[in-house]
């Protein structure tokens, strides 16, 4: 097997199958040529990877960052096949996973310990105009050493394959210091909004409101650690959260959907001096209450992937501080992955997350 250099922004160098997308909302099983792997490299055989909702928006080409042919996916562990001749943290059999951003290791945000603002930043399974690369619905993946970490016995591949998600909430709730003891809100109960809350509950809030339009996400965040949650219907959450709170606002809050209504409602949740953190990115651009924010002082915060939490988190799932088993909806096939597509992107009611086993 060769470890020859690879230029990833050119996708791949036969040897295994791959979910490919062929053209937008088109995606089939495809024999493709197994990945090369550079010296500081390690040669990932895929057990298991999720479907990112960002897989699905990318899907139909909304989001820009998905541009055919390309094999998406970036939720994901496995076993290492193969290794390059520098890399001296891994060796073939181990269990690993990896993180979703490929960072340069070099340049001024590397340096100060900022991976996830890397200016050369790729990640796994996304084509766009500054790069390519090919992800992890396939039978193998490579990813460099640097982004990969040991992966402990008791957390199966399935549940590991969340560990990306884990992490970008683990890093959200980091981003607003002192938080133990808080009262604090979570807007969107979907999956990144729920991993939120327990990520919150194992930071020590003391109480962890939660708002969303489904009842069912209610329930899960009911039992990941929310101590109240209230379901929306037409009317902004704002006045349920001064109600609980005795017309004060909780102290923090996390946005977890990217929308104009969703972000006005955590802003104007928070009391006088409190923290905003956005975490949704659906929309491109949203308003904001700007006179909210200066006259009572409030702090926002934006939250980007993660920044070196995976090993916090496999802690937390090891543990059992953080569940990911309650939000994995069904596990199959590579094979079956055209249709959960489809399901996924046609916001089937009650799926949250699949995962793909090639």
């Amino acid at each position: 097997m060769s470890n020859s250099p690879v230029d990833h922004r050119r996708g791949v160098l036969v040897g295994m199958k791959a979910l490919l997308l062929t053209e937008y909302r088109q995606l089939s099983i495809e024999d493709v040529e197994k990945p090369s792997f550079s010296d500081d490299d390690i040669l990932v055989r895929v057990e298991a990877c999720g479907i990112c909702g960002s897989d699905v928006h990318g899907y139909d080409g909304s989001s820009g960052r998905r541009i055919p042919p390309l094999v998406m996916g970036h939720e994901a562990a496995g076993v290492v096949d193969a290794v390059g001749k520098n890399v001296s943290q891994f060796q073939p059999g181990d269990r690993v996973t990896f993180d979703s951003t490929v960072y340069c290791g070099e340049c001024q945000f590397c340096q100060r310990d900022q991976v996830n603002l890397c200016d050369n930043r790729m990640v796994l399974g996304v084509s766009c105009d500054d790069f390519r690369r090919y992800g992890a619905f396939a039978e193998f993946v490579a990813v460099p050493q640097r982004i990969a970490y040991q992966l402990p016995p008791e957390i199966p591949f399935e549940h590991a394959a969340l560990i990306e998600a884990v992490s970008v909430a683990v890093h959200a709730v980091g981003r607003v210091p002192d938080i133990a003891g808080s009262t604090v809100l979570v807007v969107g109960s979907g999956m990144i909004g729920l991993l939120v809350v327990q990520a919150l509950r194992a930071a020590g809030c003391r109480r962890i409101l939660a708002v969303d339009q489904d009842n069912d996400r209610l329930e899960l965040a009911k039992n990941f650690g929310a101590d109240e949650v209230y379901c929306v219907t037409d009317e902004s959450p704002v006045e349920w959260v001064r109600s609980v709170t005795a017309g004060q606002g909780v102290d923090a809050a996390w946005e977890v959907v990217g929308a104009t209504p969703t972000v006005t409602a955590a802003i104007e949740s928070v009391r006088k001096g409190g923290a905003v953190t956005l975490v949704g990115n659906l929309a491109p651009q949203v308003e904001v209450p700007l006179q909210a924010i200066v006259t009572r002082e409030l702090t926002l915060y934006g939250s980007c992937a993660s920044n070196g939490e995976y090993p916090e988190c496999i802690r937390l799932m090891s543990s059992g501080a953080i569940n990911v088993a309650p939000l994995i909806s069904a596990t199959a096939p590579l094979e079956e992955g055209p249709a959960w597509f489809e399901r996924l992107y046609s916001r089937e009611p009650g799926l949250m997350k699949v995962v793909l086993k090639p």
